[in-house]
């Protein structure tokens, strides 16, 4: 398989990734509930996306061309009957052996994911060669820092994952399979912890301008622990507040180093400024979850800690750094260009703050839901009409 063929792979993750955001949009104002809800958003949305630039980016940032070209054609069934199935197990009156199918699907996909990634990557394992040219060496401390943290993210994803499938089929489960923890390892240890390192590569080529050096080594060294920390304790206690603290640190310092390239640079297009957003939905979910440890676990702030963090901070990020890879104006259908970007990313922006309104405003919640509908759909629109420019 050539590498266009690896691209094409690459863009039906992202694609699979878009689709699962859309049908989450559709059903929340149904009221579905929370384990729906992660499945979509973390698994479906947010994790196939990652797989399917992980493929495209970190063979490249390790200096090596992906090994097995065929692992994303294996790994797109498996991950996409994973994301149905699992969904479809959380209804009520639905077999349990469909969640079991759902998550030995999963699991097997995450395997591919891993052994092909790792397999491409044994020898450069430290991330030390970083294919940085020389004309931006200044650029390869913080390259060869933020590569060090993929394997971790590997980590995190494998154990989670396998938590997952442990607890379906009745094996010893790490940290007792409970489904936040899983949550906790595969959202904050797998996807934010990628988006953190990668995004210390991508994010300054984009802008054009150099984050703090010391600041990228303590989002990155709090990325790396925070995750762990919040899995263990999620129960509470003081590994909960030490989970809480560092992963704070880790989102915040991202924010600020964000903030500070956006400041220091003169590029104003409409994925930069959804990244912009994405960070300050962020810094929101730290306030949400320094809430519920210190201050208590009122559902209405549950759901809106994880939808701050998988829509906002996540999402929104996701969505800035899609519309860079696949800009709104390659596309071939009617809209696409900028101004419906930039209405989409609004859109999702809105629509959470109405929703996080919503705790004192009636009726602001309904509103925010419609408003993310719309940005999702359009999300997807744009990213659709992309992949069809290019075949």
């Amino acid at each position: 398989m050539s590498p266009p063929r690896v691209s094409r792979w690459s863009r039906r993750f992202v694609g699979a990734g878009a689709a699962a955001f859309v049908a989450w949009a559709v059903l929340a104002p149904l009221g579905v509930g929370r384990r729906l809800a992660v499945v979509l958003l973390l698994y479906g949305f947010v994790l196939h996306t990652v797989f399917g630039k992980s493929y495209a980016l970190i063979p490249s940032y390790f200096d090596r061309t992906l090994a097995t070209p065929r692992a994303p054609a294996v790994q797109f069934p498996l991950s996409v009957v994973g994301v149905v199935a699992l969904a479809a197990g959380t209804r009520p009156g639905v077999p349990g052996v469909v969640s079991t199918v759902g998550a030995v699907a999963w699991f097997a996909g995450v395997l591919v994911w891993l052994g092909a990634l790792g397999w491409t990557v044994r020898d450069n394992r430290s991330g030390a060669a970083t294919a940085t040219g020389d004309h931006q060496s200044d650029r390869r401390p913080i390259d060869r820092v933020s590569n060090a943290a993929v394997p971790l993210v590997a980590g995190y994803l494998s154990v989670g994952s396998y938590a997952l499938f442990a607890g379906a089929v009745g094996l010893p489960a790490p940290l007792g399979g409970v489904p936040a923890r899983i949550s906790h390892l595969l959202g904050a240890g797998g996807a934010a912890l990628l988006v953190l390192a990668v995004g210390f590569r991508l994010f300054p080529r984009f802008l054009v301008a150099h984050p703090p050096r010391a600041l990228v080594f303590v989002v990155l060294g709090a990325g790396s622990v925070g995750p762990a920390l919040l899995a263990v304790g999620l129960d509470g206690g003081p590994f909960l507040v030490a989970g809480a603290v560092v992963e704070a640190v880790a989102i915040l310092g991202f924010a600020l180093a964000y903030g500070l390239l956006y400041r220091r640079s003169d590029r104003t297009r409409v994925g930069l400024r959804a990244v912009l957003a994405g960070v300050a939905a962020g810094v929101v979910t730290v306030g949400l979850a320094t809430h519920l440890v210190f201050a208590g676990r009122a559902p209405a702030v549950v759901t809106l800690h994880y939808q701050f963090a998988l829509v906002g901070f996540l999402g929104l990020t996701i969505v800035g750094a899609a519309m860079q890879f696949y800009p709104p104006s390659v596309g071939v259908w009617p809209g696409s260009n900028d101004r419906t970007a930039l209405a989409s990313v609004s859109l999702l922006a809105v629509g959470l703050l109405c929703q996080l309104a919503g705790l004192v405003v009636p009726g602001a919640t309904a509103v925010g839901q419609l408003a993310v509908l719309g940005g999702a759909v359009g999300y997807a629109y744009l990213l659709a009409s992309a992949f069809v420019a290019r075949g």
